[in-house]
């Protein structure tokens, strides 16, 4: 019971000092700083809009019964996949998982390279998503892909280049209705030891990285998204 009573006490304390905190800021900040310092403490960081969504006026986001069914594709040759054999379907799934969870419905990828898997004469990707009832496809066409820092095989760096582009299975020819160019590298700072850490420890952090960059095209992020990625944590 005392506990409980000391617990209870604490808590106008608490909010004194956290009241006493905001408006020291406040006092040290001016004019429309003010407001985004309040905005900031009471909302959070302000989030960006997804570029897909500015270039389309459209959104993948989930609503409702208006909710959209999008299939990812990944596509590399067959030189990039000498080190990376596996890289095109590893990279899907990170994409895919890294939609859903913001609400983004997404086709499962083994349903989608099983598919091309018994269909190697597809031609276009709204094939695709027209044949697993998709309502766009992202098309990501993997340029490069590495997790080396060039020329040092000691030191982790990962580092591709990327065209994404989404392509509209329900218009008529599945044209495509967005596409941008996508340069990564990371960690952004400095590479790293290769001592560090296991090899495919290390390829799960790059593909997730790597993942949410391809996802911050379509959904929102916080503006200080890369503080974190500026040096690996």
């Amino acid at each position: 019971m005392s506990e409980m009573t000391n617990d209870r006490r604490t808590i106008p304390s608490r909010r004194l000092w956290l009241f006493g905190l905001v408006m020291t800021l406040t006092v040290s900040a001016t004019g429309c700083n003010v407001v985004m310092l309040m905005g900031y403490l009471i909302g959070g960081p302000p989030t960006i809009e997804p570029d897909f969504n500015k270039q389309t006026k459209k959104s993948l986001v989930s609503k409702g019964s208006k909710a959209k069914t999008v299939a990812i594709v990944c596509y590399a040759d067959k030189e990039l996949k000498w080190d990376n054999e596996a890289v095109d379907h590893e990279l899907s799934r990170y994409v895919a998982y890294r939609l859903t969870s913001h609400k983004i419905r997404v086709v499962d990828p083994d349903r989608i390279y099983a598919w091309m898997d018994e269909h190697a004469d597809w031609d276009k990707p709204s094939e695709i998503g027209e044949a697993l009832q998709a309502d766009y496809v992202i098309y990501i066409d993997l340029k490069e892909f590495g997790l080396y820092e060039k020329d040092s095989p000691n030191l982790f760096r990962g580092h591709s280049d990327a065209i994404v582009s989404v392509f509209d299975v329900k218009d008529e020819g599945g044209h495509s209705i967005y596409s941008r160019e996508i340069a990564s590298r990371y960690p952004i700072e400095s590479p790293v030891s290769a001592d560090t850490l296991p090899f495919e420890n290390f390829k799960k952090l790059y593909l997730s990285r790597l993942s949410e960059e391809v996802g911050r095209l379509f959904y929102e992020h916080s503006s200080g998204d890369d503080i974190q990625h500026s040096a690996l944590n």
